[in-house]
């Protein structure tokens, strides 16, 4: 706001000192609690509605303003996060698969990490990821957790299986190119569980235009499958030979070889639950 600004608003508002305020020697107003001037002088010659000076701001007023300014920024930023998320995830849980939530198991999460620092380059040079290996390795989390850090930089990301793309397709078959095109509009695109949707002529058929339009897009693509890279090098048809093709031009195959962490984990509950049987049992 400028001094002009600030003088009408002052007027305008009939702004009173407060009550341990002062008046300094240059005839000034000034802040009871830091002692800086809450007043300055127009320049020589010149005034506002007779008035030879302005308001200005002292230490607590700027201070006060700066944090509601950024307690609204704080706000605003959140609404925002929170509205990507909820048009990012097609499962709510992705929201929690999170750095911060990591058990630090997975060996490759590193690699999640400097994605994210790393992400206008990866934008740039449009890098690509198909995380492979066995079921429960963590690569569903990992994804997620690069999908959850962009989103807290209010990045849009889309993340997403082929489930549910062949189902809104099938849902919206007039809008269907509209529906390709919002996909390929986001600056990541995360497709989970790739290889488990039905092997049908229609369904290869969709899969193929989804991941060659994002190819065409020059944007960057995250894949997770339980297939091996030898089933992706050795396709058992055109049909798939088309898709795989795609997306190891597009992606860099990494490798998940850690432990099953669901196995683990679905132990560890059924441990828990028998410790707890037990001691039922002994009361």
């Amino acid at each position: 706001m400028s001094d002009y600004d600030n003088a009408i608003f002052r007027l305008a508002t009939g702004q009173e000192a407060e009550p341990e305020d002062y008046t300094g020697e240059d005839g000034l107003l000034y802040c009871g609690k830091c002692r800086q001037p809450k007043e300055a002088y127009f320049p020589e010659g010149k005034s506002l509605f007779g008035r030879d000076r302005h308001p200005k701001e002292c230490d607590c007023q700027r201070k006060a303003r700066e944090e509601r300014e950024a307690a609204d920024r704080e706000q605003k930023h959140r609404e925002e996060v929170e509205r990507l998320k909820r048009k990012g995830f097609t499962d709510p849980a992705m929201r929690e698969w999170t750095f911060a939530n990591d058990n630090g198991k997975c060996p490759q999460m590193g690699m999640a990490h400097s994605y994210v620092e790393l992400w206008e380059q990866m934008k740039a040079e449009n890098h690509g990821l198909i995380l492979w290996g066995n079921v429960g390795t963590g690569k569903s989390y990992f994804a997620g957790c690069i999908a959850n850090a962009l989103m807290e930089r209010e990045i849009s990301v889309c993340m997403t299986n082929f489930a549910a793309i062949l189902n809104d397709l099938a849902a919206s078959f007039k809008d269907r190119n509209d529906y390709i095109a919002r996909l390929c509009s986001f600056p990541l695109l995360i497709l989970d569980d790739f290889g488990m949707e039905r092997g049908t002529e229609y369904g290869l058929e969709q899969v193929y235009n989804v991941i060659d339009s994002r190819y065409r897009s020059g944007k960057p693509l995250i894949v997770t499958t339980n297939l091996t890279l030898e089933d992706l090098q050795n396709p058992e048809d055109t049909a798939h030979a088309r898709i795989y093709d795609r997306l190891t031009e597009m992606c860099r195959p990494v490798c998940f070889t850690g432990e099953n962490f669901r196995k683990a984990t679905a132990q560890a509950r059924m441990e828990r639950l028998k410790t707890l049987l037990n001691r039922k049992e002994s009361l």
